[in-house]
C-alpha cells in the first residue's frame, strides 16, 4: 500500500494541473447534479416493522383521513382574553387554511371549545326532555290501560257488539303500537344519551381554549403524512401570521410546520472553522500552508455532501445526514491533510527534494490516513448492521464524505503542494535549517532535534506515570458519573431555541393546556363485527373508558370510526410531555393493558403517533446498541493488531476508547438531559438525549479515536522498530507527532464545537458530544494515559505471540519499508 500511495503522490506532483483538472470538473459536475437532483430533507425518522408503524398503516387503510400528518398552531391575544373580532380572526384563517389543497381541515378551537362546553348542558337538557317525555308515556299507558279496561267491560256487558267492537279495539290496538313506538324511542333516546354522557365524562378535560381564555389551540390535518407536506405547502400555512397579528392575536407554529432543514451551515460553524484557520496559521506559519487543509476539506464535503443530496431522489434523506457528513468530513478532511503537509514539511527541513519529499509523504503519513480514514469508514458504515435504515443511510453518507477526504488529500493535495514550492514553510524556517528563502541549501549543517523528546508534555508523562494514571482516570470518572442515568427520546419544540416560534407554541401549550397536549398518543381499536349503530358507539366507549383507567392519561376522546364501523381511533393526552418517562410508562402500561381491555370490550387495541414513534424508535435504538459496540470494539482490536503487531497495545487502545466515549455521555446527559450549564450552550429544556446520539457518537468516535491512536503510536513504533530502547521510543514517537496531533485536535474540537449551536437543534448535541469526546481522547487518553501506561510495560507493551505474528498481515501503516528504501535509493 504504501509503495501505491508514494507512486501515486509522485504522479500527482509531476502532473498537477491535470490532477487539478480533472477534479475540477468532478467537483463541478457533482455540484450541478446535487442542485438539479436534490429533494427537500425531512425531520422524519422511520423504522419499518415497529409496532406503530405497523398501527400507522392500519389506520391508513381503514381511516384514510385521520392517517394525515397534524400541524399544532397556537394562538394568543396580545390583549388578555380573546375579543369577539380575535375570535373572527381565527375563524377567518380556518377556512383559509381549509381552502389550501394540501389540507384536510382544521379545527376552529373557539366553536369546538363552545360545542365541548355545551355538551354537559345538552345532557342534562335532553336528560330533563327524556324525563318529560317517559312521564308523558307513562300517562299515555295508564290512559291506554283504563280505555282497555272500559272497552273489555262494556264487551262484557253486552253494550259493545259487532263492528263498534271491532273499531274500538283497532282504536286500542292504534294507541299501543304508538306507546310501543315511543317507548322504542323512549329507550333509544335513553341509549343515546347515556352515549352522551359518557361522552362528556370522557372530554371534559378535552381543551381548544385554556381555562383563562387567552391561548387557544388548533390542528392543521394535511392529506400526506407531515413529512411529505413540502416546505413551500407548510409556508403557506404559516404565512397567514401576518394576517392573525393584525388582528392583534400572536400565531406559534408547531415544530413539525417551522423546522427549518434546509440550512446545514450557520454561524456556528462558521466560528469552528475560523478558529481552524488560525490554528493552522499558527502551527504552520504561511498562508499556503495553512489554506492547502481548508481548501482539502471544503473540496472533500463538496463532493461528499454533493454526491448525498444528488441521491436523494432514490433515497430519503434526514436533515441530520447532510449535517453530519459535513461536520465529520470538514474534521477529518482538515486533519488527514495536515498530517500529509506536516510530514512533507519536516522532510522539507532535512533538504529533501520536493517531489521526492511529496512522493514519500504521500507514501508514509498518506499511508496512515489511508488507514485511519478505512477505519471511521468502515465504523461508519457499520451502523447499516443495525438494521434502522435512517441510521445506515446516515452512516453511509458519512463514511462516503470521509473516502472523499481521504481521496482528495491523496490525489489533489500532493498536486498543491508541487505547485505552492519552497512557500510551504515560511522564510524565517528555512533559514534556521540552513537554506535560503528558495529552499536551497546553504550548509550542510541541520539542526538535530533529538533533546525534544526530553522536553514537553510526553517527557512530564513518563517521569510520573502514575500520577498522570490516576488524574487522567479521575477526571474520566468525575465526567462520566452522569452517563448512568442516560434516558433516550427523540426532539420535539422544547429543544428548539427558546426565541423560535417552535419553542413557544410548545412552552405555551405545556404552560395553558397541560404537557400532554405537546404528545398525544393515538389509539386504534378493531371492533367486534356485526354491530348496529348504538352497539358500535357504545362499544368505542367502552374501549375509551377501558383506556381512560390508566391512571398516566387525563382525557380519551374519540377520534374517529371507520365507515364499516370496524376500526375506531382515539386522541389520549397523556399527563407528562412526549418525552417524559411517565408518557414512555404509559405506552407500555396501555400495550400491557391491551389483553385485559380485549377481555372487558372484545376490541383489540394499539397505538400509534409521534409520541408513540418516538419511544419505539428510541427503544429500537437503544436495543442496537450493545450489539454495535460489540461490533466496533471487535473491529478495533483486529485493526490495531495489524497495524501495531502486538496484543497488548489494541487492548490499551480499546480501553481508551471506552473511556473516552463514557466521559463523552456523562457530559451530554449533564448538559442536555439535567441542564448543568444549559444557559451556556443554549439548552432551554433539558429533556432525554437524542436516541441515535449514543450509536452515531460511538461510531464515530471510535474512528477519530483510532486517528490519534494511529499517528501517536505509530510514531513510537516506528521508533523502537529502528532499534530504541521500550520507553525511550515511548518519548521519541510522543515527541515526534505530539505537536500536529494537538494542532489536528484543536482543529476537530473546534469544527463539532462549531455545531453547538448549530441552526438545526437535532444537531447539537452531536457536536457538543463529538468535540468533548474528541478533547478528552486526544489529551486525556492519547496524549496523557496511553504513554503513561506504555512507558510503564516497556518491551511488554509490544508483546506478540510468535504463532500470531506469523500469521497476522504486515501493513507496515508508519511506511518504515518505503523510507528505507527511498532513502537507500533516492528517486533523481
Amino acid at each position: 500500500m504504501a509503495t501505491l500511495l508514494y507512486r501515486l503522490g509522485l504522479l500527482s506532483a509531476r502532473k498537477p494541473w491535470a490532477v487539478i483538472v480533472a477534479w475540477l470538473l468532478l467537483l463541478g459536475g457533482v455540484t450541478g447534479a446535487a442542485a438539479a437532483l436534490r429533494t427537500p430533507l425531512s425531520s422524519t425518522m422511520t423504522v419499518e416493522g415497529l409496532e406503530f408503524q405497523q398501527t400507522l398503516d392500519t389506520l391508513k387503510r381503514e381511516i384514510p383521513d385521520a392517517a394525515g400528518g397534524i400541524g399544532t398552531v397556537v394562538f394568543r391575544s396580545d390583549s388578555g382574553r380573546f375579543t369577539p373580532a380575535q375570535q373572527a380572526a381565527v375563524a377567518t384563517a380556518i377556512k383559509d387554511w381549509e381552502a389550501l389543497p394540501q389540507v384536510a381541515d382544521a379545527i376552529d378551537p373557539f366553536a369546538t371549545q363552545k360545542q365541548l362546553d355545551d355538551a354537559q348542558r345538552k345532557t342534562a337538557e335532553g336528560q330533563k326532555q327524556l324525563d318529560a317525555s317517559e312521564k308523558r308515556l307513562r300517562a299515555g299507558e295508564a290512559e291506554l290501560a283504563q280505555g282497555k279496561g272500559q272497552v273489555d267491560g262494556a264487551a262484557r256487558l253486552g253494550l259493545l257488539k259487532g263492528q263498534q267492537l271491532t273499531d274500538a279495539r283497532a282504536k286500542i290496538a292504534a294507541s299501543t303500537k304508538q306507546l310501543e313506538d315511543r317507548r322504542t324511542q323512549l329507550e333509544r333516546g335513553k341509549r343515546e344519551l347515556a352515549l352522551g354522557q359518557r361522552e362528556v365524562a370522557l372530554t371534559k378535560d378535552t381543551r381548544f381554549v385554556s381555562a383563562d381564555g387567552t391561548a387557544a389551540m388548533t390542528q392543521v390535518r394535511f392529506h400526506q403524512e407531515i413529512h411529505s407536506v413540502s416546505p413551500e405547502q407548510r409556508q403557506q400555512v404559516t404565512a397567514l401570521e401576518r394576517q392573525l397579528a393584525d388582528a392583534g392575536v400572536k400565531t406559534y407554529f408547531g415544530k413539525e410546520l417551522v423546522e427549518d432543514v434546509s440550512s446545514v451551515m450557520g454561524p456556528g460553524e462558521i466560528i469552528g472553522i475560523v478558529i481552524a484557520a488560525i490554528v493552522l496559521l499558527v502551527m504552520l506559519g504561511t498562508l499556503v500552508a495553512a489554506g492547502l487543509p481548508l481548501l482539502m476539506a471544503i473540496g472533500g464535503v463538496a463532493l461528499g455532501t454533493g454526491t448525498t443530496l444528488a441521491l436523494s431522489q432514490v433515497v430519503e434523506l434526514n436533515s441530520v445526514t447532510p449535517a453530519l457528513g459535513l461536520m465529520i468530513g470538514l474534521a477529518v478532511g482538515i486533519d488527514y491533510a495536515l498530517f500529509i503537509v506536516n510530514r512533507h514539511r519536516e522532510q522539507l527541513k532535512t533538504g529533501m527534494a520536493r517531489t521526492e519529499s511529496i512522493a514519500l509523504a504521500v507514501g508514509t503519513a498518506g499511508n496512515a490516513v489511508t488507514f485511519a480514514g478505512m477505519t471511521v469508514f468502515i465504523a461508519l458504515a457499520a451502523l447499516a448492521v443495525t438494521g434502522i435504515g435512517f441510521l445506515g443511510t446516515m452512516g453511509f453518507a458519512a463514511a462516503g464524505t470521509v473516502a472523499c477526504a481521504v481521496l482528495i488529500n491523496l490525489t489533489l493535495l500532493p498536486a498543491l503542494m508541487s505547485l505552492a514550492g519552497h512557500r510551504m514553510l515560511p522564510r524565517r524556517v528555512w533559514r534556521s535549517h540552513g537554506f535560503n528563502a528558495r529552499g536551497e541549501s546553504l550548509s550542510d549543517a541541520h539542526p538535530r532535534d533529538s533533546e525534544h523528546a526530553d522536553r514537553g508534555w510526553g517527557a512530564v508523562v513518563t517521569r510520573h506515570p502514575w500520577l498522570a494514571i490516576v488524574a487522567g482516570l479521575a477526571l474520566v470518572a468525575f465526567l462520566a458519573v452522569p452517563a448512568t442515568g442516560l434516558r433516550l427520546g427523540l426532539p420535539d419544540g422544547g429543544s428548539e431555541p427558546e426565541s423560535s416560534t417552535a419553542y413557544q407554541a410548545y412552552a405555551t401549550i405545556g404552560e395553558k393546556f397541560g404537557a400532554g397536549a405537546n404528545g398525544p398518543i393515538v389509539a386504534v381499536a378493531s371492533l367486534p363485527a356485526g354491530l348496529d349503530e348504538l352497539a358500535t358507539k357504545d362499544k368505542q366507549l367502552d374501549v375509551a373508558e377501558a383506556l381512560k383507567l390508566d391512571s398516566g392519561l387525563v382525557s380519551v376522546m374519540p377520534a374517529g370510526l371507520s365507515k364499516d364501523g370496524r376500526t375506531a381511533v382515539y386522541q389520549a393526552i397523556p399527563k407528562g410531555g412526549p418525552a417524559d418517562q411517565a408518557t414512555v410508562d404509559t405506552v407500555h402500561r396501555i400495550r400491557e393493558d391491551a389483553a385485559f381491555i380485549k377481555d372487558v370490550t372484545g376490541a383489540d387495541v394499539k397505538v400509534t403517533g409521534q409520541t408513540v414513534a418516538n419511544i419505539d424508535i428510541s427503544q429500537k435504538l437503544a436495543d442496537a446498541l450493545p450489539p454495535y459496540l460489540l461490533i466496533v470494539v471487535g473491529l478495533s482490536l483486529v485493526l490495531l493488531l495489524m497495524v501495531f503487531r502486538s496484543v497488548v497495545v489494541p487492548l490499551i487502545a480499546t480501553g481508551g476508547f471506552l473511556l473516552s466515549l463514557a466521559a463523552a455521555f456523562g457530559g451530554i446527559v449533564a448538559v442536555y438531559q439535567k441542564g448543568t450549564l444549559g444557559s451556556l450552550f443554549a439548552v432551554t429544556h433539558p429533556g432525554a438525549i437524542l436516541s441515535f446520539l449514543p450509536i452515531l457518537l460511538i461510531g464515530v468516535l471510535f474512528g477519530l479515536a483510532m486517528d490519534y491512536q494511529m499517528f501517536l503510536v505509530s510514531g513510537m513504533r516506528e521508533s523502537h522498530v529502528h532499534g530504541e530502547d521500550a520507553r525511550r521510543a515511548v518519548r521519541t514517537g510522543f515527541s515526534h507527532a505530539a505537536a500536529v496531533v494537538t494542532a489536528a485536535a484543536i482543529i476537530m474540537v473546534s469544527v463539532f464545537a462549531g455545531f453547538v449551536h448549530a441552526e438545526l437543534a437535532m444537531i447539537r448535541p452531536i457536536g457538543f458530544g463529538l468535540a468533548l469526546g474528541v478533547l478528552i481522547d486526544a489529551f486525556v487518553i492519547r496524549m496523557t494515559l496511553t504513554p503513561a501506561v506504555m512507558h510503564l510495560l516497556g518491551e511488554r507493551a509490544w508483546w506478540m505471540p510468535r504463532w500470531l505474528d506469523r500469521i497476522v498481515p504486515d501493513v507496515d501503516v508508519e511506511g518504515v519499508k518505503l523510507v528505507d528504501r527511498v532513502q537507500g535509493h533516492p528517486h533523481a
